[in-house]
């Protein structure tokens, strides 16, 4: 394949799925270096993808093209979400692409590679199957012209190398090939935050996630911030809802010198995550975004497999708990204080 071919890449959301797709664009880039790479993502995920705009000291994606997929729905019937939407479709037009790479497997991503103008000979990938406690629509299947078959229990970051792989008849990528997520220049030059009533050290936890059942416990959560609390760390619980805020606010008043931060956005997140001296999490797209940064992490697991999203590419990162096994709170002070340790 010529190295100058058009390659677009289809994966919409959410936050910690589209981190864990990060890695094959620098893939493409390290075997096609002079190819154009352009990206389809919902709106509100932009942020985690300008950071890997080409640049002068490195090329990374070509283009970002954003999706207003969810917001649209809220305002089908106003001509403005039409308007939105046909210049949506303009832009996925103006490029004829080459191969295609659809690493959702949702009826919403494959009408998306349906949509986008295409070489008569184009290659569009998507998933052949499910994988186990991932989200799968058989009839997004009809939208490709290969469908690459992977392992029922799949790490993210691998699922996507399997399909990209397959879309370039490439041999298959293992874990000795360390995905990359974002620019080393990039991760030194994050500032800190300046969040007032923040103050170093402080430890992050982000206690909140989509469903209850991946939660641990608010017992969990305040002796384990009460512990840290008395070496010194400001626990900061963030918020992402009114509901989630109420939660932080209740763990915050039964440990000494705890904080709730203002609400901060995706972009925000990054300053956030970078000033702490640990982030500690559940199964959730933030906890994610912090061990794709290879800043010390904590990844709490609770009611979801381990195998599908844990970070195993730093020892930086420690995964604790597994499917309906959660982690006592010995084990998560054990595994922060040994990262800490390191810092």
């Amino acid at each position: 394949m010529s190295t100058s071919h058009k390659i677009l890449l289809v994966k919409l959301s959410s936050l910690g799925d589209v981190l864990h797709n990060l890695p094959i664009v620098w893939d493409l880039r390290a075997h096609l270096p002079d190819a154009q790479i352009d990206w389809v993502v919902e709106e509100a995920y932009v942020h985690l993808l300008t950071p890997l705009l080409s640049q002068n000291s490195f090329r990374g994606i070509d283009h970002i093209i954003p999706f207003g997929l969810r917001r649209w729905k809220k305002s089908l019937f106003k001509m403005s979400t039409w308007k939105e939407f046909f210049a949506f479709r303009k832009t996925l037009q103006s490029t004829a692409y080459d191969v295609l790479i659809e690493t959702q497997g949702l009826l919403k991503s494959a009408i998306v590679c349906s949509l986008a103008k295409k070489n008569v000979d184009a290659v569009v990938t998507g998933l052949a199957n499910a994988t186990e406690f991932s989200g799968y629509e058989p009839l997004a299947r009809l939208f490709y012209s290969q469908s690459a078959q992977v392992p029922t229990q799949c790490h993210a970051v691998d699922r996507s190398r399997w399909v990209m792989c397959s879309a370039l008849d490439w041999p298959l990528l293992n874990r000795s090939n360390a995905p990359q997520f974002y620019p080393k220049e990039f991760i030194e030059s994050i500032s800190q935050t300046t969040v007032q009533g923040l103050h170093t050290p402080y430890v992050l936890c982000f206690h909140s996630t989509a469903r209850e059942a991946k939660r641990w416990s608010n017992s969990h959560w305040i002796s384990f911030g009460k512990e840290l609390s008395t070496r010194g760390y400001q626990v900061v619980f963030p918020w992402g809802s009114a509901a989630e805020k109420a939660v932080s606010e209740s763990l915050a008043a039964q440990i000494p010198d705890a904080f709730v931060p203002p609400a901060f956005s995706i972009e925000d997140a990054f300053s956030v995550i970078a000033g702490a001296n640990l982030t500690i999490g559940v199964d959730t797209g933030l906890t994610h975004l912090a061990a794709v940064l290879d800043k010390p992490t904590v990844e709490i697991y609770c009611d979801s497999p381990r195998w599908k999203t844990e970070g195993y590419w730093s020892d930086r990162i420690a995964n604790v708990g597994d499917i309906q096994n959660p982690p006592s709170v010995q084990e998560v002070l054990d595994a922060s204080l040994k990262l800490l340790k390191k810092a």
